[in-house]
């Protein structure tokens, strides 16, 4: 079974006259080899004009934004960040971390859960100990 099949309705619509019609001829029109497929699942099931599918939910997190909204985010408060403390810019590979992490944790991936409680954690030891203020 397809994906676009689990997405769609499985009760079959009712057509006009006129797609009744087109949907006739079409039927005559399809090569036998074709036709066998349409035969088994019942001519009456077969529907050749199948409305779209839904759109595909797009995954937010509890903040209701999405990864690249996140990392956009970030980014830029990083950037303020950066150039306040006279740094140089991120390079390519904390920027796919933090792309990474920000998929993982709109998706709820235990790694990156993980990752995020681990950070959160040591962040609060440094505090905690006057590494950091």
């Amino acid at each position: 079974m397809s994906i676009a099949s689990l997405l769609r309705s499985d009760k079959p619509r009712q057509l006009s006259p006129e797609e009744e019609k087109l949907k006739r001829e079409l039927y005559e029109k399809i090569p036998a080899r074709r036709r066998r497929f349409i035969d088994r699942i019942g001519y009456d099931k077969w529907d050749p004009f199948p409305e779209p599918n839904d759109p595909i939910e797009i995954r937010t997190d509890v903040t209701k934004r999405t990864a690249q909204q996140l990392l956009k985010d970030f980014m830029r408060d990083k950037n303020c960040e950066i150039q306040l403390s006279g740094e140089d810019e991120p390079s390519e590979a904390f920027i796919q971390g933090a792309l990474e992490s920000a998929i993982g944790i709109v998706n709820k991936q235990d790694k990156f859960l993980g990752c995020y409680e681990f950070a959160a954690w040591y962040h609060k030891l440094l505090k905690k100990e006057g590494y950091i203020q």
